[in-house]
């Protein structure tokens, strides 16, 4: 809603400030189907050479978050948290024969099955998974780990990436077409030299909203909406860093109630829960929850 509230307000000063001059829209509205026709579909154009069908489908999932904002929550990295807990707990107390029969069909897990929304996220699923699985296998070395789970995030992330860039991309080309359109309507302008100056006048504003839309829309819009959007991937990828953190801390041979304690220390400091927090989630767990 703050994203809603912030465009609104943009529209208002801009405009707003347009008409305090004594402006007129009339000449922006009669320009600005073609105008943005050329600017916003030659900008579409230039992403769908410069792109696949795979990043095309990243970027649209993606831009729904602008809106929504980032996908967990407090209470999802306290879930978290609870949840590595348990696992952590059940291949130190239990072993690794234990532990498999949660990793190998999480979906029939009594661990995994109190966790839903983690479960959804594929990704998270498969990271715990494949890394309790590379322990079971006698890849105990806390530095090996670190290093293949540090690849794993670096290439979620790039890809996860990809429709905050592309945003940026638009944004970085939107004042040039902008330019282009304003040029084809001088060129129009110009093939119409003998009209009134009233006619050439109008003609010559036409021409000018395509800079103005060009750059009005890279700055005020689609920029802030590439920043936005890379700063919710970059706080959702946090997510994941807690789990890295949890289990390369467990490597370390620490107790599962001290590697969840240093995980926590890695949760955004406003979804963060406290000590007392955790530790009440924690001691609420069931004791059939491992």
């Amino acid at each position: 809603m703050l994203q809603i509230g912030g465009i609104l307000v943009l529209f208002a000063c801009v405009f707003g400030g347009y008409l305090m001059t004594g402006g007129s829209l009339g000449v922006i509205f009669e320009a600005l189907p073609h105008e943005m026709l050329t600017i916003f579909g030659a900008a579409i154009a230039a992403m769908l050479i410069a792109g696949s069908m795979y990043s095309m489908k990243k970027i649209m999932g993606s831009l729904g978050k602008i809106i929504a904002g980032p996908a967990w929550k407090p209470a999802d990295y306290r879930d978290l948290l609870c949840l590595l807990f348990l696992l952590t707990k059940t291949m130190k107390s239990k072993g690794l024969i234990a532990l498999e029969a949660h990793i190998e069909k999480p979906e029939e897990s009594s661990i995994f099955k109190r966790y839903p929304k983690i479960m959804k996220d594929h990704f998270a699923l498969d990271f715990i998974c494949d890394t309790l699985r590379m322990m079971t296998m006698s890849l105990e070395d806390p530095h090996q780990v670190e290093t293949a789970m540090e690849k794993q995030l670096e290439k979620h992330h790039h890809e996860a990436l990809v429709g905050a860039n592309a945003l940026q991309s638009m944004a970085d080309g939107l004042p040039a077409l902008g330019i282009v359109a304003a040029v084809l309507g001088v060129i129009k302008t110009m093939g119409a030299i003998s009209e009134p100056p009233e006619v050439l006048g109008g003609m010559i504003g036409s021409a000018l909203v395509g800079t103005f839309m060009g750059v009005f829309l890279a700055y005020g819009i689609v920029g802030p909406m590439g920043s936005r959007l890379k700063a919710i991937i970059d706080e959702e990828a946090q997510f994941y860093r807690v789990i890295q953190d949890i289990l390369v801390a467990h490597l370390h041979g620490n107790a599962a109630q001290v590697s969840v304690e240093i995980g926590r220390g890695s949760v955004p400091s406003e979804a963060q829960p406290s000590f007392q927090e955790l530790e009440e989630a924690i001691n609420s767990i069931p004791p059939d929850g491992g």
